[in-house]
């Protein structure tokens, strides 16, 4: 059995604003209905795979549970990182948690917000290296270029791979000019270097031994004092932040003789920018991809996408475009500059706006929430729960709320008062009272709600009761 290691951070950037930090790409439905961590962990399921381990932050455990839920996979576990140390500190973490049930099980590392259109290729790749991996070698998966990228690292291997046979690598590469990248591809001995491994637990934990030792000590103890939190494995913070925020490849990979390379070339991009994305989505004989939302005109080479469902996006003569538009925020770009949209994520964060970080709908336990309208001493949101899920029982300082249910029928708690709000109804929560919102049916809650009050944060909630343990 091999054991899916699914890596589930990232800080957003790339494809602003469709992604954010608070809301990273790998859980968007970019291509298709699946996100792309749903797409990633169906891949890697099935015949010879062992549940899932997940590695991910604290902000994003509710929603790693509720889309593997979704896709009807249940994990193995889920690893809570106390903060992000990239990518070395969270596979040493995985391997040790892997080892402790089977020192010798293979284990199959994977970002979790990767295109692979062909999951039955990638499978019959990943058999390729098992027999490698099982006699010692850590296994990395290159992809073979289509053109010459200057975006990805490069994997250089001993000879011109033949029949998809694993070949020895000679070095890493980092990120070329295009001169040089150009010349890679032409000579065939070159791969992408999608991030991919595949080895037993046991050799990878050597090879933390012998190449990065100062990482063992401290995520060892992370691990090891780990705790339980309703069915996710909380890494010990305070010896995890001693761990070096420092990659796999510069700690392990780069220092390692014992690295085998498994071509794979049966399509795959890491969407590294809304360039990518265009080319992923398949573009028209012009060059153009637009969504459902999004009407081209006389436009070329071009990507128009609207995410809201009542904004219609309209381009006319547009050449080498890139447009996005999101319910709080739109980006107008030239393909060319695909790379630098990280460079508005930075400049918006200068000036402290929340579209650098924030997602414009809030996902939390029990559904998720987005803002409507907020204006002086008010705002409207509009709310969903899930059915079976409450929110927690709570009370307000500062702001008092009107509860509008159109849809479903809600359990609403007002200090001793219980009772059952249904659609077109309504109910008034005083400032101070504890409240609590319950969905006991099989359909979700949707409601309206209108805050009023001095202040209107997040923060002012004081939680005496939640099922999910937040403070």
């Amino acid at each position: 059995m091999i054991t899916p290691v699914l890596l589930c951070g990232g800080s957003g950037t790339r494809l602003w604003p469709l992604s954010r930090k608070s809301y990273p790409k790998q859980f968007a439905a970019i291509l298709g209905e699946q996100t792309l961590f749903q797409a990633s962990a169906q891949r890697l399921s099935g015949p010879g795979y062992a549940p899932p381990v997940v590695v991910t932050a604290s902000d994003f455990r509710f929603i790693v549970t509720e889309q593997l839920h979704h896709a009807g996979i249940d994990p193995g576990a889920i690893l809570i990182e106390p903060e992000g140390r990239n990518t070395a500190p969270a596979i040493l973490a995985a391997a040790l948690h892997v080892a402790a049930s089977d020192p010798d099980g293979l284990m199959l590392v994977a970002p979790s917000d990767h295109v692979v259109p062909d999951a039955a290729a990638f499978r019959a790749t990943v058999e390729t290296g098992a027999a490698s991996a099982r006699a010692g070698q850590l296994v990395t998966f290159g992809i073979t270029p289509t053109y010459p990228e200057t975006g990805y690292g490069y994997l250089e291997l001993s000879t011109v791979p033949e029949d998809g046979a694993p070949v020895p690598l000679t070095r890493f590469v980092e990120k070329p000019d295009a001169e040089h990248a150009a010349a890679m591809v032409a000579d065939g001995r070159h791969l992408w270097n999608g991030g991919i491994f595949l080895f037993r637990s046991s050799d990878i934990i050597a090879a933390f031994e012998a190449h990065a030792p100062d990482l063992v000590a401290p995520v060892r103890a992370a691990v090891e004092a780990a705790t339980p939190d309703l069915g996710f494995l909380r890494l010990a913070p305070e010896p995890w932040a001693e761990a070096e925020d420092i990659s796999i490849d510069y700690a392990v990979m780069e220092r390692a003789d014992n690295l085998s390379v498994v071509p794979f070339e049966a399509g795959w991009s890491d969407l590294g920018g809304w360039d990518a994305v265009w080319r992923e989505t398949g573009p028209d004989g012009d060059g153009v991809a637009a969504s459902t939302g999004a009407t081209a005109i006389d436009c070329s080479d071009t990507l128009l996408r609207s995410e809201v469902d009542t904004l219609e996006l309209v381009g006319i003569g547009l050449d080498n475009i890139i447009a996005v538009a999101m319910p709080d925020a739109v980006l107008v770009a030239d393909k060319s500059r695909a790379q630098d949209v990280k460079e508005a994520v930075a400049a918006l964060k200068e000036k402290q706006a929340l579209q650098a970080t924030t997602f414009p709908k809030e996902h939390r336990p029990w559904g998720w929430f987005e803002s409507l309208v907020i204006g002086q001493r008010f705002q409207v949101k509009r709310i969903h729960v899930h059915p079976g899920a409450a929110l927690s029982l709570q009370s307000h300082h500062h702001r008092s709320e009107h509860w509008i249910v159109v849809e479903g029928t809600a359990k609403v708690t007002v200090d001793d008062e219980v009772k059952l709000v249904s659609e077109n109804q309504s109910i008034y929560i005083p400032l101070g009272a504890k409240h609590r919102l319950e969905n006991p049916g099989k359909v979700p809650i949707g409601l309206i709600e209108v805050q009023t009050g001095s202040y209107l944060g997040e923060d002012d909630i004081v939680r005496y009761e939640d099922v999910y343990a937040r403070r």
